[in-house]
């Protein structure tokens, strides 16, 4: 039988470190956790991309602590929830996905959260379970979905930030019936599962809130919520694919390495918080050394060597960094760049940045030659209508600061 770790320090570090709440309050979780208690603690992922994130690893780095200290683990996958998808502020319906592309999706996720999570238990002796909603949601009928739905209002609904925010746009932006189902969906999770606690971002809050309210409506139980804190900019915007600093767990060493490096430094304190084991006491120095004068850069490079290690290993962390030292500091170009061969001897840079994969469309690659991210053999490329002539030898194509291919003549 698994021993619970009831341990002061190690509970008082689950509620506050990389913590933005804690439902109902610190004070009864606190309690929870002290109890002795096997607490069932889950994360749940919907996987609409096959690729887990940053957000995704905070929130399981506190899913770990709560594993070492002896409690029940989910990681459940919403294999039903992704085919319809959590609304947005953006008030776009989301593409559908299909089951079969959900499934897809998750493919390799036990092995991404492999590196956080001991997910067969060998290290913590308390291996984790992986559980699908479609188990429970898909045999669900219309009668069924119709008495769930008859334990929360319209109003109650409405109360949901982003869909605050839509109505108060001009004109107001359409709310869909099924962008309402979504946290009801996510709530019956808590009650399928029969769980204690659940881990997820800050943007999650409302849905982990209605789980909290739902399971204590039909079971009578009191479910513990834990909102983790978000890794954004000092202006509150956070990573994204369109920024380009998007951290996954399957990115590359060297990739990991260079995004690190590409945040403001407002995030290093909050990157070494909620992204590494680093002490308080350590953080609040490098913050005080950084405000006497000290040069940023140097504890950006140990928040990004820390971060690759603890996702791939030391050796990996080494030449990481040295690959950025050679592609950055001394501005060369990598030693193995992707070839792209071209019958044509000449051929416009706009279509060239296309079918290289440096941008995702003409509009894109436009786009990002008038903003000076485009280089033609280390030469800033300013002519969108520029023509390129391509010879055996093959010149290079370069992209931001880490893309680039060379182009030769087939």
């Amino acid at each position: 039988m698994i021993k619970v770790n009831t341990d002061k320090v190690n509970i008082t570090k689950v509620l506050t470190r990389a913590v933005e709440n804690a439902y109902p309050n610190q004070k009864a979780f606190f309690t929870a956790l002290s109890s002795g208690r096997r607490l069932t603690a889950y994360l749940g992922i919907d996987p609409t991309g096959r690729s887990l994130h940053l957000g995704h690893a905070i929130a399981m780095r506190k899913l770990r602590e709560l594993q070492n200290m002896g409690h029940r683990i989910i990681l459940l996958i919403g294999d039903f929830t992704a085919m319809i998808g959590d609304p947005t502020d953006k008030g776009a319906v989301r593409k559908k996905l299909t089951h079969e592309q959900v499934l897809e999706n998750c493919k390799s996720y036990r092995e991404q959260a492999s590196k956080i999570l001991d997910m067969d238990g060998s290290v913590t002796g308390n291996p984790v379970e992986i559980k699908y909603n479609s188990e429970w949601l898909g045999a669900m009928s219309f009668a069924d979905v119709l008495e769930l739905s008859s334990n929360f209002t319209v109003q109650q609904m409405l109360e949901r930030d982003m869909f605050v925010r839509r109505m108060k746009e001009t004109p107001p932006k359409p709310i869909y019936i099924h962008e309402f189902m979504y946290p009801l969906m996510q709530a019956y999770d808590s009650v399928a599962m029969d769980v204690d606690i659940e881990i997820g971002g800050n943007d999650q809050t409302f849905n982990m809130l209605v789980g909290r309210n739902l399971l204590k409506s039909l079971k009578s139980k009191e479910k513990y919520v834990l909102t983790c804190k978000l890794l954004t900019d000092p202006t509150g915007k956070k990573m994204g694919k369109s920024e380009g600093n998007m951290i996954t767990l399957d990115d590359k060493p060297e990739d990991m390495f260079g995004k690190i490096m590409s945040w403001t430094d407002g995030m290093i304190e909050l990157g070494f918080e909620l992204c590494t084991d680093v002490s308080d006491k350590e953080i609040k120095n490098m913050v005080k050394k950084m405000a006497s004068g000290e040069n940023p850069v140097q504890f950006k490079r140990l928040l990004a060597r820390t971060i690759v290690e603890a996702w791939h290993d030391q050796a990996s962390a080494i030449k990481a960094e040295e690959h950025f030292n050679n592609l950055f500091k001394k501005h060369s170009i990598p030693d193995k760049v992707p070839e792209l061969k071209i019958k044509a001897s000449k051929k416009s840079i706009v279509d060239l940045l296309v079918d290289s994969n440096l941008a995702t469309s003409k509009t894109d690659a436009r786009r990002q030659i008038n903003q000076g991210a485009v280089r033609l053999a280390g030469e800033v490329v300013k002519d969108e209508g520029a023509e390129v002539s391509i010879t055996s030898k093959g010149v290079i194509l370069q992209k931001g600061k880490r893309s680039f291919v060379k182009i030769i003549k087939s």
